[in-house]
């Protein structure tokens, strides 16, 4: 079947196997075409005059930490902060309740809100899914939530007042047939609009055909304007949303071609949108669009990840827009957890602009960055508690993270820790072939005893032999154990150790590397 080149810009792949459903709840769009944020738009007051420029400290350099400051939780699945001066955060359960947190007093016992009535939580993944608070909170006191309702679990938009018992439902899709995939990220974006994702009705392998399909909301990220109503709807769509004048299209969809995409963000600098798409079994991927991407089709299921999916929907003449960021969970990963883009103060030097994201069950935290030249720079910093569900910021911009089990909320810290390895990449390619020579130095300040390095390939990259090292591919994750002669380096020593493989076009050397689990520098 024929198809369009896609575009976007491409970050190597990573690794290789994801779980077919998320092993829990695991499992965003942009300002309107050509406009960027309006003059209008809503900029918290702490990032006024905040630092943008990226920071010059390596990823590798960098190590993030949590530390626990509540517990209690019963499986919270969001977080958000209200810009009104109080310095809480209100944190979502999966039951239907809403609890607030103060670095002061601690986990609030009172609830916020509780609407585990209109809650369907039956199945690992529906729930109360979803937050967000719209710019003029502090006055209209409105909290809008997504979650999935009785009978049949359709997910669901509804609107709030604090202090006001009834609930005014916006928007609802039918979801019925599978209890997974269900989305559920809420977000106002830089134009005043709330977004809100959906995923592809669940079930393994897209059986409804519903990434591809414009009739339906599933396997979409939504925009309504829900400031006014407009005939019948009790929300708006906005003029400019890209399937308005489609026929048979739903006209509030802003993206399409997602799995589930159950954690996305806005990037408050530039506009730009983040999503984590959860992946079917081989690749999870963070997608990066620039403002404007009105109607960007995000592949699935005619692409996992990078790679053609066997057996997906792909229609004829589409151009599909490549994620910037993919790895496999063949190392433990299951369920990719979109983050921010750190914007606060208290890391600025270290992190500002860097987009932060983790796993579910593999915990390894992912920076990601821009290198200015269409690529992205990346690196694993350290791990998360086990099972975060979601990544919030405060009302300053300082990261959040909440577990599923056994339920706690964690603040998240950043420092500088310069890396103990260094790897050189020495690359002869030709045909379909390609050599890679390794240098990998100790840079710290005491003998490494027995070393593993861990590294990924690029889609379609095979390894055929290797020298000075006991090496093993698992998917796309290679994994070199010294030789024996070669176990230990001494501080301020190398090792040489390389591989040739067999690639079906890309060529390209890995782009990162852990020794002991610890990120190495790597030469350009």
């Amino acid at each position: 079947m024929s198809r369009r080149r896609r575009t976007g810009p491409v970050l190597l792949a990573l690794l290789l196997t994801t779980l077919t459903t998320l092993t829990a709840l695991p499992a965003a769009a942009a300002p309107a075409p050509g406009s960027g944020p309006p003059a209008s738009a809503h900029v918290p007051a702490h990032r006024t005059g905040a630092r943008e420029a990226a920071p010059a400290v390596p990823l590798p350099s960098l190590s993030a930490t949590t530390t626990q400051v509540a517990s209690g939780l019963r499986r919270p699945t969001a977080l958000v902060a209200p810009h009104d001066g109080s310095g809480r955060l209100f944190i979502t359960e999966k039951s239907g309740t809403v609890r607030v947190y103060h670095p002061d007093t601690g986990l609030a016992r009172t609830p916020l809100l509780d609407i585990t009535a209109a809650v369907d939580e039956s199945g690992n993944e529906r729930g109360l899914l979803g937050i967000a608070l719209p710019p003029d909170f502090a006055d209209s006191q409105e909290v809008y939530l997504a979650y999935t309702a009785p009978p049949a679990g359709a997910v669901t938009l509804a609107r709030h007042r604090l202090g006001d018992k009834r609930a005014e439902v916006l928007l609802t899709q039918e979801h019925a047939e599978f209890s997974n995939h269900n989305g559920g990220q809420l977000a106002f974006g830089p134009d005043g609009n709330l977004y809100w994702s959906i995923g592809d009705g669940g079930g393994s392998a897209d059986p409804l055909r519903a990434g591809q399909r414009l009739d339906t909301l599933l396997g979409k990220i939504l925009r309504i304007d829900v400031s006014r109503a407009c005939g019948s709807l009790p929300y708006c769509v906005p003029a400019d949303n890209p399937f308005v004048d489609t026929p048979g299209a739903r006209a509030e969809i802003w993206l399409y071609g997602l799995r589930n995409p159950w954690r996305f963000s806005f990037d408050e600098a530039d506009g730009s949108l983040w999503i984590g798409d959860v992946g079917q079994g081989r690749w999870e991927e963070v997608d990066h669009l620039a403002p404007g991407r009105a109607g960007a089709n995000l592949g699935w299921s005619c692409y996992e990840g990078l790679e053609r999916f066997t057996g997906g929907t792909c229609p004829p003449g589409e151009e599909y827009t490549e994620p910037v960021f993919t790895y496999s969970p063949y190392t433990g990963g299951c369920s990719v957890i979109g983050g921010h883009v750190y914007r606060g103060r208290d890391h600025a030097d270290l992190v500002g602009g860097t987009y932060i994201a983790t796993d579910y069950c593999s915990a390894t935290v992912w920076a990601l960055r821009p290198d200015g030249t269409g690529g992205y720079e990346q690196a694993e910093i350290g791990e998360m508690p086990t099972q975060v569900t979601s990544i919030g910021t405060s009302a300053e911009g300082e990261f959040y993270v909440v577990n599923d089990l056994p339920g706690g909320l964690h603040r998240v810290s950043f420092a500088r820790e310069e890396p103990t390895c260094r790897v050189e990449r020495t690359v002869r390619a030709w045909g379909t072939g390609t050599t890679v020579d390794l240098t990998l130095t100790n840079t710290g300040d005491t003998p490494v005893h027995g070393w593993t390095l861990e590294f990924p390939l690029a889609l379609g990259q095979t390894v055929v032999s290797d020298w000075n090292t006991d090496l093993v591919q698992g998917g796309n994750i290679i994994t070199a154990a010294d030789a024996g002669h070669n176990a230990t380096i001494p501080a301020g020593a190398s090792v040489t150790l390389g591989y040739l493989a067999e690639h079906t076009g890309d060529s390209s050397p890995p782009p990162r590397f852990t020794l002991d689990g610890d990120a190495c520098a790597v030469a350009p």
